[in-house]
């Protein structure tokens, strides 16, 4: 069985690298300088998000899919540096070469980890071949490679559900509540910034986990639906989820697995 990688990513404001482009004073504290950014921002077009280079990295979750094993966490540790988050990732897709899986991955997560990458030096040379790389299957690239948008190797499922039109998008956690999934906990994207800044950097970490194991269980029901899987294999791999989470002992997998039998 080849493997999959289901992944999400979580950002911060970039406030080093915005007091760098606009000379921020440097005795002006952090949340301070990330609400003239957000000020800006809405003054030009207005939503406070940021542009995607100026979103820095805070945690990466993933589901592996692999063989006869499931496995679900947060890359690296909460103190360990976006540079170290993002080689962690492309280091997995060096060795696994796996189908990769999002939602919203093309129009987000993998922007901004090629910006951020490409900031830190982060070396990712499976990811990047489409053809002309030195593996042995490089050939194979050209025609099936990750950056493509219509390629499959990595499997944006929003995009793809949508048939690539942005108006006809559909938000995960809706979808996944819909179809009996517990949807988002805890928190969600607006308010990472906050809980950063309070160092909750764990509750970060958690709720990324639970976003991207709604979207396994949501591409599962995918596969299910394009017929490459049968309905017996879906209902197998769905209780080795809640197989997998049980035997995790963290709250928000205790909840998500009781928001789940509800």
């Amino acid at each position: 069985m080849a493997a999959t990688l289901v992944f999400d990513i979580e950002t911060v404001p970039d406030v080093a690298g915005y007091r760098l482009l606009y000379d921020i004073d440097p005795e002006l504290p952090d949340a301070e300088v990330a609400e003239l950014a957000f000020q800006r921002r809405r003054a030009q077009n207005g939503s406070d998000f940021l542009p995607l280079h100026l979103q820095r990295v805070v945690a990466i979750a993933c589901v592996l899919r692999d063989n006869d094993s499931l496995k679900v966490w947060s890359l690296g540790t909460p103190e360990d540096s976006e540079a170290a988050l993002l080689q962690r990732f492309f280091d997995g897709i060096e060795k696994y070469t796996p189908q990769l899986v999002s939602w919203n991955g093309a129009g987000f997560d993998m922007p901004v980890m090629h910006y951020r990458s490409l900031l830190h030096g982060v070396v990712a040379g499976r990811y990047w071949d489409c053809g002309e790389g030195d593996y042995p299957d490089s050939r194979d690239f050209k025609w099936n490679n990750y950056i493509n948008r219509y390629h499959t190797r990595h499997l944006d499922l929003m995009d793809l559900l949508a048939l690539y039109q942005p108006r006809a998008n559909a938000p995960l956690d809706q979808l996944a509540k819909l179809m009996g999934f517990p949807g988002k906990l805890g928190m969600d994207g607006s308010q990472v910034w906050q809980a950063y800044c309070e160092g909750r950097i764990d509750e970060i970490r958690n709720y990324c986990e639970t976003d991207v194991v709604n979207t396994w269980l949501v591409y599962l029901r995918f596969e299910l639906m394009r017929g490459s899987i049968d309905r017996a294999r879906y209902e197998r791999e769905v209780e080795l989820v809640r197989a997998t989470l049980a035997k995790i002992d963290a709250p928000h997998w205790r909840q998500f697995l009781a928001e789940w039998r509800a």
